[in-house]
């Protein structure tokens, strides 16, 4: 590997991870505000208003930026968003590909499309997650910020700003450090066998988009839309890896959530869902739109 391919790897990551911090910040920020300054029942309301999550998550996660997704993961690890609403994040959140698309002179009607399915996609799982974990414990009833706090060593009995810029400062390392190694990977693979992965089985194409999708990284993305637009793959594959597509999401909810099986649950709820979504999609430009 060339000194200059080993630079690229080492400022894609920090880039990536820079622009993370913002959003961890704030995030945590507004954590601790709830959890500090606010009373039991305050913060009550807030969780309560969370009916509605899935909408705002949806509207929030169509933006090109996987911040959102972040944001979403920190907030579900400390009991404020339900479940539905990180799903309807996840589901809606863009990457990568609504850059590619602009670069490629793609007409604005079809990018107004895909998004306007990643939003309504995202937001009906949201609701129905949420309609059907409502039969079950919910995670809101009993997280805590401060349970995070503790288990993350924070010294939030320093105040709210210290508080948060050390959340922030940790997973930003944390991030950056897999991005580098995830990078290193990629290089040694390549994108073209992510390439051929995807268009080599095309009758499978959505279980395996999904697959390439659950990878934390912007390398996933970029692959789905260029062979989407080189016409290798279905509308629908390209739909399911960017449904299941969630940036950093997934990596930071491994990191600040500590109930590994409600993760894994997560993950499984948004593979299956973008795989499920795909398929729907395949059928229905099959039958109406070929």
């Amino acid at each position: 590997m060339s000194m200059d391919m080993l630079m690229d790897i080492l400022l894609d990551g920090l880039l990536d991870s820079l622009r993370l911090v913002p959003f961890l910040f704030l995030t945590y920020l507004t954590m601790e505000y709830l959890e500090h300054k606010t009373s039991t029942k305050t913060r009550a309301v807030v969780r309560r208003a969370g009916k509605l999550g899935p909408l705002a998550g949806s509207i929030a996660g169509v933006f090109p930026q996987c911040g959102f997704s972040a944001a979403a993961s920190n907030l579900y690890a400390g009991g404020v968003i339900t479940t539905g609403t990180l799903i309807a994040v996840f589901l809606s959140t863009s990457d990568e590909m609504l850059p590619i698309f602009i670069s490629e002179s793609v007409s604005v009607r079809v990018i107004a499309v895909v998004l306007g399915i990643k939003l309504v996609l995202g937001m009906i799982t949201g609701f129905l997650v949420d309609f059907i974990f409502r039969f079950r414990p919910s995670p809101i009833r009993y997280k805590e910020i401060h349970s995070m706090c503790e288990s993350e060593h924070c010294g939030c009995e320093e105040g709210i700003f210290p508080s948060a810029l050390k959340h922030t400062v940790k997973i930003f390392l944390f991030v950056f450090l897999f991005s580098i190694a995830l990078g290193f990977l990629i290089q040694l693979g390549g994108e073209d066998r992510l390439a051929q992965f995807l268009s080599g089985y095309p009758v499978l194409g959505p279980l395996l988009a999904g697959i390439v999708g659950l990878i934390p990284n912007c390398a996933s993305s970029i692959v789905i839309t260029q062979l989407f637009l080189g016409r290798m793959i279905s509308f629908g594959t390209m739909m399911s890896g960017l449904l299941v597509g969630a940036g950093v999401g997934l990596l930071i909810l491994f990191r600040t959530n500590k109930r590994w099986k409600e993760n894994l649950s997560i993950l499984c709820i948004l593979y299956v869902s973008g795989v499920v979504w795909g398929t729907v999609l395949d059928i229905i430009w099959k039958l109406y739109l070929s």
